[in-house]
This record gives structure tokens, sequence and C-alpha cells, in this order.
């Protein structure tokens, strides 16, 4: 496994900030709240890759479970992470891992990168539908219409941002010299 430099690790610190900073703030439309803790991972994908985003989310993810109320609507705790809307968290390492890699692969053409970070929302999506099907014994149609469809809007919003962002800063990181490589 590769070390883990001290720009690295202040790199996984401020994302993993600002997801804590960016997930409670959140607006109810459903059983599943709009968040903008995908749009940090988008942003973080594309200013330092998939390896220090996924450690910075698994931080966030457990900085949550240990009860700090950094998921959405400012909730904290295992209950969260087990509930009907628990998947969707769970699924964000599955979107990190696809995305991120397709994104990284595709960084200079950013139409198939951010192709690539709405399949690994796909994966995401479909994780965490089940979930919510299994946890409230409903069917996929009903889970879909309240879960998946109103929320693809907001994120291919929140894809191209995070992207166009994300690049800006990536370029600007190498510019200043302060990473030999983001990506």
């Amino acid at each position: 496994m590769k070390k883990i430099t001290t720009f690295e690790m202040a790199m996984c610190g401020i994302f993993a900030a600002l997801m804590c900073i960016a997930g409670p703030l959140s607006v109810p439309i459903g059983p599943v709240p709009v968040t903008l803790t995908n749009l940090v991972i988008y942003f973080a994908l594309a200013v330092c890759g998939t390896r220090l985003t996924l450690i910075s989310y698994i931080v966030y993810l457990l900085l949550g479970a240990a009860g700090l109320p950094v998921f959405s609507g400012f909730q904290g705790g295992l209950a969260k992470l087990a509930g009907p809307t628990g998947g969707y968290l769970i699924g964000f390492i599955l979107m990190i891992l696809i995305g991120g890699v397709i994104y990284e692969r595709n960084v200079s053409r950013p139409v198939i990168g951010g192709a690539g970070m709405f399949l690994g929302l796909a994966a995401a999506y479909v994780f965490g539908t089940a979930w919510f099907v299994y946890q409230m014994h409903v069917a996929v149609s009903y889970a879909l219409t309240v879960c998946v469809w109103p929320f693809i809007p907001f994120d291919i919003v929140k894809i191209v941002l995070g992207i166009l962002v994300g690049n800006t800063v990536r370029k600007a990181v190498l510019r200043a010299g302060l990473a030999a490589g983001s990506n």
C-alpha cells in the first residue's frame, strides 16, 4: 500500500471536514433529502482522486456512525446508517470507486469523466434503493419515485459543478507545486 504524504493527509482532512459541513445541510423532498454530500464527493474526486476521496468519505462515515450530527438533518449514529436511507450513504462508496476510477482515466475528457461519475451514482442509487425497499417493505416502483427520479436533475448539476470547480482547484494546486500529481 502506498504511504500517505502529509499533503494527502491534509487533503483528506479538508474534504472530510467539507463533507461534515455539507452533509447536514439538506432539503427534505420526501423520505430521502437532497444533500450536498455528493457534491463534495464529486469535487474531491476531481481535486485529489479516488484514493483520497475514499479515505475522506470513510472518515466522514465513521464520524457520523460515532454519533456526530454530520448526516442529513444534523443526524448521526448507527441508526441513521442502518435506517431506510442509510443504503445511499453506504452506496456512495460504490459511487466513489466506480466514478473515481473512470474519472481519473478520463480527467482530460470531462464529459466522459462526468459520465463515469454518473455511472458511479447509478450504482449508489441501485444499492440505496434496494436497501430502502428492504427496510420499508415497499415496491421498487415506489422507491424509484421517491428516492431516485426527483434527484437526477440535482445530481447532474452537482456532477457538473464538482468537475468544473474541482478541475480548477486541482490545476491551481498543481501550479502552486503543492502536489506532485493530485490524481
